[in-house]
């Protein structure tokens, strides 16, 4: 009986499952290992970001320094100076044109940009004040321009807002053909009284108006690649002359963002980062009522934060007298920078940028501040196709 069983399993066995004791696992079908996806394309944003970070980290600390000041135009070593100094730039006066003629001036600017280029390899911003009107730099040599450039209010009368984008076009190509980069314009000051110091440099409008033509300008400037430069934040209102001594402003912050503020903001936005801001000497008591605007940390916080606003600052000349009481040590360059200004325009940067180098060995101006400054600048600069 046993015999009949073990027969009649092993029957069952074979036909349930041939080689039945002997049989191989199957084979499971192989893993198809996913091919991981490429990392996505860097931006053109990032892409520019990493070619500022990486000139940065290529610049020594003088280097550095030297980019942040935008200095004067010297009478004597100018070229010498650009290497000495590895300055960021020089603002032209009305003696650096002085009975030029444009291949004169065309090529004493190329031997700055050629000194620059021997040196950092980084371009200097060549700047000018020809705002039109009393303040006219380039076109008050006849060999440059066959007449002054007129003045923003001479223009809106003629033409409204359309001779003042055109002339804007004209100023522009004249100021490029010349090897200049940067004007340190428009005014957007706001002025309705001819009583004001500012006045006939504005548009003299209203806030609204002048915000108007403030962004008509600045939208021309950058699409003509022009560096503009909006001056004087926080807004000149009806304040003296700063060159002579110290002038306290004391509306309300309130004031300030109903009207003075509007210009700017309107300037900031169609800059397309081709717009830089300068800070004036005014003591603005509604934020600071101890240190001029320009070297006062709380009123660049409200530069950036309320008015949001990212590019580079400046400072008006630190040569002026409504400045120069502030330190006690003469390093009024320090107190800029530490303010939270990116630019320092000054005669005196011979002695002012040692004093830097000075605060930075001290401990008293942080690397950081250096840093961001400096890559401020150095974007400024990228934004304008300088680099």
């Amino acid at each position: 009986m046993k015999r009949l069983l073990a027969a009649a399993l092993a029957a069952l066995c074979l036909a349930a499952l041939p080689g039945c004791g002997a049989s191989k696992p199957e084979e499971s079908a192989p893993v198809q290992e996913e091919t991981p996806a490429p990392p996505p394309e860097p931006t053109p944003e990032e892409l520019a970001a990493q070619e500022i970070d990486e000139l940065l980290a290529s610049l020594t600390t003088e280097e550095k320094v030297g980019q942040l000041f935008f200095v004067r135009c010297p009478a004597d070593a100018a070229v010498e100076d650009v290497t000495t100094y590895h300055l960021g730039g020089y603002v032209l006066f009305g003696r650096d044109f002085a009975d030029k003629t444009a291949d004169d001036v065309i090529q004493t600017l190329r031997d700055y940009q050629e000194a620059a280029a021997a040196d950092t390899g980084i371009p200097m911003l060549l700047g000018v004040d020809e705002e039109g009107g009393t303040v006219v730099r380039v076109s008050s040599n006849p060999h440059l321009r066959g007449e002054k450039y007129r003045s923003p209010q001479k223009l809106l009368s003629a033409g409204g807002t359309e001779a003042l984008v055109a002339d804007t076009d004209d100023k522009d190509a004249l100021l490029s053909a010349l090897g200049i980069n940067v004007n340190l314009a428009p005014v957007a000051d706001v002025s309705t009284s001819s009583a004001d110091f500012m006045y006939d440099r504005t548009c003299g409008l209203d806030a609204a108006g002048t915000a108007e033509c403030i962004r008509a300008v600045v939208k021309q400037m950058a699409g003509d690649n022009m560096g503009s430069v909006l001056k004087h934040f926080p807004g000149y209102g009806n304040n003296v002359d700063t060159h002579t001594g110290i002038a306290v402003d004391n509306r309300s912050l309130d004031q300030f963002r109903a009207a003075d503020f509007l210009p700017f903001s309107a300037g900031m936005e169609a800059g397309g980062g081709k717009a830089a801001v300068l800070v004036s000497h005014n003591i603005m008591t509604a934020v600071d009522d101890a240190l001029p605007a320009s070297l006062s940390p709380a009123v660049h916080d409200l530069l950036r934060e309320e008015l949001g606003f990212d590019g580079v600052v400046m400072t008006d000349d630190l040569a002026m007298d409504a400045v120069a009481a502030y330190s006690a040590d003469g390093a009024v360059a320090v107190m800029a920078l530490q303010a939270g200004n990116d630019l320092v325009i000054t005669t005196d940067y011979r002695t002012q940028i040692p004093k830097v180098l000075e605060a930075l060995e001290a401990g008293t101006l942080s690397m950081d501040t250096i840093d961001t400054a400096c890559r401020r600048v150095l974007t400024w600069k990228q934004n304008l196709g300088l680099l």
